[in-house]
């Protein structure tokens, strides 16, 4: 794995591919032209908000300002959804994701299937999206929601919400979502806000990118990886 950086994101090379890690939580694939994104889980916050929750609204906002933006920067052909893109029950989410696809009408949306992935199929048809039972193969690449048992090919996931604990010297903490990486899996962080956070173990051969503010941080730099 070699990597690269500029100017708010982390290029690498992995699998054979180069890919951009984004701080917004998402990974496009550059020979693909294709963002990668997982654990969306729109319509979350309007449905805690509906059962009575204070949830800030901004939350939602923040999904679809951030979706517009990645669009607008990195232009892709595609986007690709690794599971987990609606929460639960349809609400006025899904219209607007709808209408989000409607305006972005030459952009490929593609949706591997999770398990909060629920909506009859007919539903997803009529929306644009391109479903796809996990993995979806791509160039020798698994793309899939739930992370392999075994990862013989190498895979991009998500579901786990990746997150990394990071310690200062005053015996501050603070724990950050991240990317995660061995040498045959990428664990992408969940992209939508108010999603939680599990935390991962750093291991010898694994490379850790947190996500602070704007900027993504290289925590854990494994075997694998060289610096260019």
């Amino acid at each position: 794995m070699k990597e690269t950086r500029y100017s708010g994101a982390c290029g690498l090379e992995w699998a054979g591919y180069h890919w951009q890690m984004l701080p917004e939580k998402a990974l496009f694939w550059e020979e693909e032209r294709a963002l990668l994104i997982a654990d969306a889980h729109l319509g979350k916050v309007t449905h805690f908000r509906k059962a009575g929750m204070g949830v800030p609204p901004a939350a939602t906002r923040q999904n679809w300002e951030r979706l517009e933006s990645l669009l607008a920067q990195w232009q892709p052909r595609e986007v690709i959804f690794l599971g987990d893109l609606f929460h639960s029950e349809m609400n006025s989410e899904w219209l607007l994701l709808k209408q989000f696809m409607a305006a972005h009408s030459a952009v490929k949306f593609h949706l591997v299937l999770g398990n909060h992935d629920i909506f009859p199929k007919a539903a997803y048809r009529q929306s644009g999206l391109l479903c796809h039972p996990e993995p979806y193969w791509r160039q020798g690449l698994a793309l899939a929601h739930h992370p392999p048992e075994a990862s013989e090919s190498p895979t991009l996931c998500g579901h786990l919400h990746p997150g990394v604990m990071l310690h200062g010297r005053g015996k501050q903490r603070m724990r950050l979502p991240c990317f995660y990486w061995e040498e045959r899996e990428g664990i992408l962080p969940a992209f939508g806000a108010f999603t939680g956070l599990h935390t991962l173990p750093v291991k010898t051969r694994s490379c850790v990118y947190a996500v602070a503010e704007h900027q993504l941080v290289a925590v854990h730099q494994g075997l694998a990886t060289k610096a260019t």
